[in-house]
């Protein structure tokens, strides 16, 4: 599994992290950056890690901002990205297993690396449950915004 991670200036500490993390747990990681914390947009991340995992099939990406408000929003508008912005371990799980998100996001402002870490491990252990979610996954995909 190929993880993708992006953030803006807001995420860059949660971001290294979470790249270590995913490193450490044998997942390849690319990080596409930003690499300092002079300010940028978060859209423009957005777009690069969403572009990697819809060109990169069964790789996954991880966003991070402040809040995690505005980059999962921007990821939303990529046909084919389903990301969930997740505050908990719970809404981690969830995200995969009924709306088989493949774009996981959180704020540094919002959680701390143990939460982090605790959203990502969730992320990993869980899978989409198909069944009567994947009717509901295909009326998202098929929205044509």
């Amino acid at each position: 599994m190929k993880y993708y991670v992006g953030t803006d200036h807001a995420g860059i500490d949660l971001k290294n992290h979470t790249c270590e993390y995913l490193k450490s747990k044998g997942f390849e990681v690319e990080d596409m950056g930003p690499y300092t914390k002079d300010r940028v947009d978060y859209p423009d991340y957005a777009v690069k890690v969403c572009e990697k995992v819809l060109a990169d099939e069964g790789s996954m990406g991880v966003l991070i901002c402040g809040s995690g408000i505005g980059i999962s929003m921007s990821a939303n508008r990529h046909h084919g990205i389903r990301a969930a912005l997740c505050h908990d371990a719970y809404t981690a799980k969830m995200g995969r297993a009924h709306n088989d998100a493949n774009v996981l996001c959180f704020g540094e402002r919002i959680v701390g690396i143990g939460v982090a870490e605790s959203i990502i491990d969730a992320w990993i252990d869980s899978e989409f449950e198909g069944g009567r979610h994947a009717g509901r996954v295909a009326k998202i995909e098929a929205i044509k915004g």
